[in-house]
C-alpha cells in the first residue's frame, strides 16, 4: 500500500512538473497564451508578420510586460487558431487586412 501512494505521489509530481512546464517553447518557437488560458506555439518566423505585430501591440497595450515574461494575446483561442490557420497556408495580402480590420478593437 505504501509503495502504490509513494508511485501515486511521484505521478503527481512528474505530472506536475509537465503542467507548469508547457509553457516551454520547442526550438524555433515563442509561446503565446490566450486570455482563455490556451497556449500555443508560433514559428519565430511568423512574428514578422502583420498579424503577429498587431496583435503583440494590443497585447503590449492591454496587458504591458509580464514580470514573469509570458505573452498573453487579447484574444480568445478560437482567433488565434484561426490566425495560425492563415499563417500556415500563407494567406494573401488582402486577407490579412481583412482580418486585421475586425480586430481593430479588442478581439475578446
Amino acid at each position: 500500500m505504501a509503495a502504490l501512494g509513494r508511485k501515486q505521489l511521484s505521478w503527481e509530481a512528474a505530472k506536475g512538473a509537465d503542467e507548469c512546464c508547457t509553457s516551454v517553447a520547442g526550438k524555433g518557437h515563442c509561446v503565446m497564451n490566450t486570455v482563455d488560458g490556451r497556449h500555443f506555439e508560433v514559428p519565430l518566423v511568423h512574428l514578422s508578420n502583420n498579424i503577429f505585430i498587431e496583435l503583440l501591440q494590443m497585447s503590449h497595450e492591454e496587458f504591458g510586460f509580464a514580470s514573469d515574461g509570458r505573452i498573453t494575446i487579447p484574444c480568445d483561442a478560437a482567433v488565434m487558431e484561426y490566425v495560425m490557420c492563415l499563417l500556415r497556408r500563407s494567406a494573401s495580402a488582402e486577407i490579412e487586412r481583412s482580418f486585421l480590420s475586425t480586430i481593430a478593437v479588442p478581439c475578446q
